[in-house]
């Protein structure tokens, strides 16, 4: 159990950092894929630049670095806790109105800006750990921005903590706050070199006490179909539609145990997030998601087999599959460093909390990051239900992941 004390500024830090919309954009090309996402980097900067990080910075493609320099004479491993700023683009996040329900009872929470939304008590079961604890809401008409900005004020109030009691010692400390996370480019401009860390921890977990190094591997696969076109009123014998080859294809996907609506666990998924065409020409865009790389293999010899299945109905249309490598299963890596796990483990369990370690049906910056040098597993950080409007966090589980930092640092420390 902590024997420290705390001064928690973490819930006022969430609540500034959600109003400010940093949601990111698939379609755009630029790095960061939406300018709005500074907005944050630049407060953030100014925020640790105040406490007296003094390289903190953000730079042109949207990163925030910082240092918090050791205190101690024993050469530890430098460490780094990242965190990404932008929100998903699968709902709104401008405008946000954060709601506190203060110690809460039970049962549903209806959500007042729009009473169709309801986070109901059956179908949330972390809600049942979270009696007596205040829960962060929006109003209901946009995401709250929990994921992952309670990983973000968690980083900073940890931030603030060090910088204000010096006699807990600890080695380098680097911050990274990432832009495009959510849409699978969180790490695609990071510079290592100047970050300078050894190993790093990402903030961007569910449950208190849930610690992640298991990821999905994860591939994308795109198929191109090119159809025969004619005259729709001469196109017997003719037309071979390439938007209804396209739909037989999806029509033909495993009904049961290959897709996300019908798996869980270690289960993978092939699952379609797009299509876009005309008679002539159509595109059917999937992830491929596995814990294994045989599992991916599979999945993708499966789908084309699919393909080359439907395409024997079309003889005069052809297509094209390409798949592309995403990110890989962070445990590859983590694995031959076992103690990154540990510490965390142990950090968690300092903080009065009960571990658990699971793997994530997704993916984290840490995942492409552990792969490029740095092996970085994943803490919780409190949210819940996160891509949605009825997304929540509560203030006790932010506080107990800022507790957690703290922890891991000292132990890092510790250790060396």
């Amino acid at each position: 159990m902590s024997s420290l004390t705390f001064s928690h500024t973490v819930t006022e830090r969430f609540l500034r950092y959600v109003t400010i919309d940093t949601q990111s954009d698939p379609e755009s090309p630029g790095s960061p894929s939406t300018e709005k996402q500074k907005d944050l980097g630049r407060v953030l900067a100014a925020e640790l630049r105040a406490m007296g990080v003094a390289d903190a910075h953000l730079d042109d493609y949207g990163y925030v670095y910082g240092t918090i320099p050791a205190n101690t004479d024993k050469k530890v491993p430098v460490i780094c806790f990242c965190s990404h700023m932008d929100t998903s683009p699968d709902v709104t996040g401008k405008d946000v109105k954060p709601q506190i329900v203060k110690d809460y009872r039970g049962g549903d929470i209806v959500l007042p800006g729009d009473t169709s939304q309801v986070i109901r008590f059956n179908e949330h079961p972390a809600l049942k750990h979270q009696i007596g604890n205040d829960i962060i809401t929006t109003d209901g008409t946009t995401l709250l921005g929990a994921d992952n900005k309670a990983g973000v004020a968690e980083i900073m109030d940890a931030a603030h903590f060090f910088l204000n009691n010096p006699d807990v010692k600890h080695g380098t400390i680097k911050i990274l706050f990432t832009p495009d996370e959510e849409i699978g480019r969180g790490v695609d401009n990071v510079d290592l070199k100047k970050l300078g860390a050894d190993f790093g921890y990402t903030m961007d977990g569910e449950s208190a006490g849930c610690v992640e190094d298991e990821t999905f591997s994860a591939d994308g696969a795109t198929i191109t179909i090119n159809g025969v076109s004619a005259h729709p009123g001469y196109a017997k014998g003719k037309m071979e539609h390439a938007i209804k080859i396209a739909a037989a294809i999806v029509e033909r996907l495993p009904k049961e145990g290959c897709s996300p609506e019908t798996t869980s666990g270690k289960q993978g998924f092939l699952h379609p997030i797009g299509i876009d065409g005309a008679l002539e020409q159509a595109t059917l865009s999937f992830i491929v998601r596995d814990f294994t790389e045989e599992g991916l293999k599979e999945k993708e010899v499966l789908l084309e087999g699919i393909v080359k299945d439907v395409m024997k109905d079309y003889p005069r249309s052809t297509y094209t599959f390409e798949v592309k490598e995403q990110y890989r299963n962070m445990k590859q890596v983590i694995d031959r460093h076992p103690h990154v796990l540990e510490y965390a483990i142990e950090a968690i369990r300092r903080a009065g909390l009960r571990p658990m370690r699971t793997a994530i049906r997704g993916g984290t910056d840490g995942s492409r990051l552990s792969f490029m040098g740095l092996p970085c597993p994943n803490i919780f950080a409190g949210e819940h239900a996160f891509h949605s409007r009825l997304e929540w966090v509560s203030r006790q589980d932010m506080e107990k992941a800022v507790e957690t930092i703290v922890h891991l640092a000292m132990i890092w420390e510790e250790k060396a």
